[in-house]
């Protein structure tokens, strides 16, 4: 008979609870020696002009995609304007290829 073997039935001591200390409160920079405030280069900026869209224009007007982005500087063919925050217009180019453009990159063809 072997009597160095443990039973899982001997009862033991309960391990007792650790508890820490909080972390103490981060104290705020003195006055004046903040750092600047941090510019991120990624942030996209927003054309608050976009809103009012621009004026005259209907279906079936030809006009020149202005701005900056996909077919700058095509002539294209508006073939649907819808509204919203963002006026906007469907425009087919003279390659036959559509995009949506906000209204206000849409400069009128006499």
């Amino acid at each position: 008979m072997n009597l160095n073997v443990r039973y899982s039935t001997i009862a033991t001591k309960p391990r007792r609870n650790v508890y820490r200390r909080p972390p103490a409160p981060v104290k705020p920079p003195l006055p004046g020696t903040e750092p600047p405030p941090i510019i991120r280069t990624t942030v996209a900026s927003i054309n608050l002009s976009a809103t009012k869209g621009r004026e005259g224009l209907t279906v079936g007007d030809r006009v020149r995609i202005v701005g900056s982005g996909l077919y700058n500087g095509e002539a294209a063919v508006i073939e649907k304007l819808s509204g919203g925050v963002i006026p906007t217009a469907l425009v087919r180019t003279e390659a036959g290829r559509s995009r949506q453009a906000r209204t206000i990159d849409l400069e009128p063809i006499p």
